[in-house]
């Protein structure tokens, strides 16, 4: 089989000129194109008025030696890869020996857990937060009642905080063992809809993700998995050998019980704050890291669409428009769009009371009215937060509290025109865009949740932005604070065996370790620790 890199057509072509360019650019004719199927799909509107459909295409042809030998040059013209995967080691039937645990059910520790039970290991998941649809209720009762339950919202429970996100799954990780396939794979067998394996920047949305991330527990259970929703990680049991040397023997659970473990995968979300602290005081080898903190901006989605795709915009093809910008500040500081989420909404997603964050997340249908993205300000530790490795949290959890001041004292955001930011003055009323966040905006000034520094690098970038993205600085736009979990504020370091650098036995993974940034990366990196932790296991 062949792969075909860089296929480019029309935006409205018809389907049969797909088949004749497969055949154009490999100069064959049509009888020797036995069969093809689409890899990838994307699209490039760099030219608004010839927006060009981009195609990987994988294809089957006779005498398939003597074309690649035509195109031995050509990068774009190769053999299909083998993106099967591969486990690296199995256990014994009927295996019934130590058995791994999994700490947290989000998209890092669901690949660890479910990757471990394929291998026959028969992992224990232990879960602070409820079960995904119990959760779900929990949550909405935050947005639509601002009634916080601080072990069950949008960071805690089963499926991690990429559950009430827009379910993007695309990364910019280099995956050369196509790992990020397997994920996709296992989603599709767990109801994700099949065209997240072609398009080019695939997305599920909330609902398709609760069904899923029950499908998925199912299959772990089925082949001898085991989840205790419910049940917060108290305390680590290390031992320390005579040598100094540090191992995993255990967790001291909340619900009083000891639960022996020597191989622990710690898959936390990036607002596990009182279990990083826990490690930090047991010494486990952490490290402050930077993130970045800001804002979410709202626009309508068809000012977005238009900016992006002109006189396409609307069309079913390309669905809504999403963007990306960027921008070096005077200051030496970088303000760049996060988590961008077209046809979305903007949420509460605060884990702690008395304290406001907002995050982004749509539906599969990207469907509503407005589009929203982090707007955010780069952060780093030596400069802004000294202090050691649990600096980082208190630094958040400041502009947090102050959020939530701002906002009114009960889950309100505070919020502000983008005309009026610019202006320096409070805002007063509602213009042409209406925010989405739910308890509800109250309209104040952000300078009094944010930084000087944040506030001044975004005034600076948004003029900039608005002429990448006309529109983009229009003077009724809303932006909502705080945006502040971007990324964990630690890194708990590990080695390239995947283990903690001064304790045995311990696994750190995903966003929370500091090892990955969205559903896909860190469903890459659980699949990554779990096959070190098998081959440790069963060497």
């Amino acid at each position: 089989m062949l792969r075909i890199n860089e296929l480019k057509l029309p935006l409205n072509h018809a389907p049969e000129e797909l088949s004749e360019a497969i055949c154009a650019r490999l100069g064959i004719e049509p009888p020797a194109l036995q069969r093809f199927q689409i890899f990838r799909r994307g699209n490039d509107a760099r030219k608004k008025h010839a927006i060009l459909l981009t195609y990987v295409v994988d294809c089957v042809v006779a005498d398939e030696a003597a074309v690649l030998a035509r195109f031995a040059d050509d990068q774009n013209v190769r053999a299909t890869p083998d993106l099967s995967y591969k486990f690296p080691v199995m256990a014994p039937e009927g295996y019934d020996g130590e058995r791994p645990v999994v700490i947290g059910a989000g998209p890092c520790g669901l690949l660890a857990a479910l990757i471990l039970a394929q291998m026959g290991l028969k992992p224990i998941i232990i879960e602070r937060g409820k079960a995904v649809r119990e959760r779900t209720k929990d949550t909405w009762a935050l947005w639509r009642k601002s009634v916080l339950q601080p072990e069950s919202n949008v960071q805690f429970g089963e499926g991690g905080a990429g559950t009430f996100s827009d379910g993007k799954l695309y990364s910019r990780i280099k995956d050369p063992r196509h790992l990020g396939r397997k994920v996709l794979v296992e989603f599709v067998k767990a109801g994700a809809p099949d065209d997240i394996l072609t398009e080019a920047h695939p997305h599920i949305g909330t609902f398709r993700l609760v069904t899923m991330v029950i499908s998925m527990r199912e299959t772990i259970e089925a082949l001898g998995g085991e989840y205790r929703f419910g049940t917060r990680v108290e305390d680590f049991e290390i031992e320390t050998a005579a040598d100094g040397s540090r191992r995993m023997a255990g967790l001291h659970l909340s619900d009083g019980s000891f639960l022996p473990a020597r191989h622990v995968i710690m898959a936390v979300g990036h607002s596990a704050r009182d279990t990083f602290q826990v490690l930090f005081d047991r010494g486990v080898h952490i490290e402050a890291k930077p993130f970045a903190i800001g804002v979410r901006i709202e626009h309508p989605q068809g000012w977005i669409d238009t900016a992006r795709y002109g006189p396409s915009a609307g069309n079913k093809i390309l669905g809504p428009a999403a963007y990306s910008v960027s921008h070096k500040c005077k200051n030496g500081r970088t303000v760049y769009s996060f988590c961008m989420c077209p046809g979305g909404r903007v949420v509460a997603a605060t884990s702690e009371e008395g304290r406001v964050v907002t995050n982004g997340m749509s539906q599969y249908s990207r469907a509503e009215f407005n589009a929203n993205s982090g707007l955010v300000v780069d952060i780093d530790p030596n400069r802004d937060y000294p202090g050691g490795p649990m600096a980082g949290m208190a630094f958040q959890r400041h502009w947090e509290s102050l959020a939530f001041t701002a906002g009114g004292s009960n889950y309100m955001a505070p919020g502000q025109k983008l005309g009026d930011f610019l202006a320096d003055r409070p805002s007063t009323e509602f213009g042409a865009v209406i925010p989405s966040y739910q308890p509800g905006v109250h309209l104040t000034e952000l300078n009094k949740c944010l930084p000087d520094y944040v506030i001044e690098s975004i005034r600076e970038a948004l003029p900039v932005f608005g002429r990448m993205v006309p529109g983009y600085d229009h003077p009724d736009v809303v932006m909502t604070g705080v945006e502040t979990r971007t990324s964990s504020p630690v890194k708990i370091t590990r080695g390239a065996d995947c283990q903690s650098l001064n304790t045995q036995g311990l696994y750190p993974a995903g966003e929370g370790a500091g090892y990955a940034g969205g559903i896909l990366s860190a469903a890459v990196d659980g699949i990554k620790v779990a096959e070190a932790l098998a081959l440790k296991m069963l060497a």
